[in-house]
């Protein structure tokens, strides 16, 4: 049996075994909410939950190609990102206990009006629609080269298969199997690090002195990742959704053990790249390493991405039903709800029969979001409802930029990959803020 009909039979048996154990929902606080026997989600649940939804196909993939590019370093930066959790757990329990919010939703709309809700809500539903597709396509690679009919059917079978137990029972499914994948992921992550570890020639001292701590060998993306953290998680509803299902307080532990343990997930799966750079590999660091130790390790790795890209793609199907169900309030009803997650399944995995040009499901959209900085971290000052959009269509600016790369190359102080993206944050989120605050002093003075 070669090593494509394994993976066949993980991917089917897994999902299949994910759909019988999945819980139905048959109220709407089952679909939406994720109550159980009347029961909103633990702390070990939800930061379970938090971190697998998190640790999707296309970061541990970055993980490891960042190890091999840059050591330690990289999988540090790229770690960087789950600051988000803590800034998101810290300031969403405020919203929640000093605001006496809800939802994102709500917030918005009682501080900036309906426009500035629709508005947000555009951006939500564009990064949810760049999940599916950034999930599947990698997914795909490990059944057959870009374009082949293995890929397109592995992204086909997998996508419907994480849909069915997905719309069984929405984000309480999708809670319900986050917890199995974590657990899986963990055990599959020990695997791979023992028998890396188990090689005399690579030791814990290989891995703590490979990269070097400077800004063109890793750091841009270290300050970068810090800095979008904080605004980075209010764009991502898996995140967001999360944080209004339990108490307050639990909540809030949740997201801090979550920032915690998902940071270090990332910086151990990197290490995987680290053996990579040591071993003088070249491409796709995580397939390179699991073909080097054979057939169990590389299916030991497969089955890492297919957990984590089901755990993200059963939270996004979950997510998007939620915005559209409830928080643009257009039906609550579990039957919509249903048909919203089957339209984002189809909607997001065209982009990969069309061939589109693919853009990072992380840096870029990170960076086009920055303007949403002021409007969390300054969430209980009065401002006129101008900031709002003022903040906010900088960010997309700067995003922009970056995008077209026509961002002055006077205004970069730093050398090396990611100097661009670091930039482009730092000018970008100073002239969010400036900008936030012009309407409120503008008026002040009249």
């Amino acid at each position: 049996m070669d090593i494509i009909n394994w993976q066949w039979t993980l991917i089917i048996v897994s999902s299949l075994l994910l759909f019988l154990l999945s819980p139905l929902a048959k109220t709407t606080d089952e679909f939406f909410k994720a109550v159980h026997k009347k029961k909103a989600p633990n702390s070990l649940v939800l930061t379970g939950s938090l971190i697998i939804s998190w640790i999707f196909a296309k970061s541990i993939t970055n993980a490891a190609n960042l190890g091999l590019d840059f050591g330690i370093v990289g999988g540090v930066a790229y770690a960087g990102y789950y600051v988000s959790f803590a800034v998101a757990g810290l300031l969403i329990y405020k919203i929640r206990v000093v605001g006496g919010f809800k939802s994102i939703h709500q917030f918005l709309t009682t501080k900036f009006g309906k426009g500035a809700m629709a508005l947000f809500s555009i951006l939500i539903a564009i990064r949810l629609f760049n999940e599916v597709w950034s999930n599947i396509m990698v997914i795909g690679s490990y059944f057959g080269e870009t374009g082949s009919s293995n890929y397109y059917w592995a992204i086909i079978v997998f996508t419907i298969l994480t849909l069915a137990y997905a719309i069984k029972g929405g984000l309480s499914s999708s809670i319900f199997t986050d917890v199995i994948q974590m657990v899986l992921f963990s055990i599959l992550l020990m695997v791979i690090l023992w028998n890396i570890f188990s090689i005399e020639t690579f030791s814990f001292t290989d891995v703590v002195t490979s990269g070097t701590w400077s800004f063109e060998l890793g750091l841009n993306l270290f300050f970068a990742a810090i800095i979008q953290s904080f605004s980075y998680p209010f764009h991502d509803p898996v995140l967001t959704d999360r944080a209004f299902i339990s108490s307050p307080k639990v909540t809030r532990k949740s997201f801090l053990w979550a920032s915690l343990l998902g940071a270090i997930c990332i910086i151990l799966f990197s290490v995987i790249g680290v053996y990579a750079q040591t071993q003088g590999f070249k491409g796709q660091a995580a397939v390179e390493v699991g073909k080097a130790f054979g057939v169990v390790i590389l299916l030991v790795i497969n089955f890492i991405m297919i957990t984590s890209a089901a755990s993200t793609l059963d939270s996004t199907f979950s997510s998007f039903s939620k915005l559209l169900a409830i928080d643009l309030g257009m039906v609550n009803d579990i039957t919509f709800g249903r048909a919203s997650m089957a339209a984002i399944a189809i909607l997001g995995t065209l982009p990969v029969f069309l061939e589109a040009e693919i853009l990072s499901a992380t840096t870029i959209s990170g960076t086009m979001v920055i303007g949403l900085t002021p409007i969390f971290l300054f969430w209980n000052i009065k401002v006129p409802k101008m900031s709002f959009y003022l903040s906010v269509i900088t960010g997309l600016v700067f995003g922009f930029t970056l995008v077209f790369n026509v961002f002055p190359e006077a205004l970069i102080f730093t050398e090396g990959k990611y100097a661009d993206l670091l930039w482009v944050n730092i000018w970008g989120i100073l002239s969010c803020n400036i900008l936030y605050f012009i309407p409120k002093w503008l008026k002040s003075n009249k």
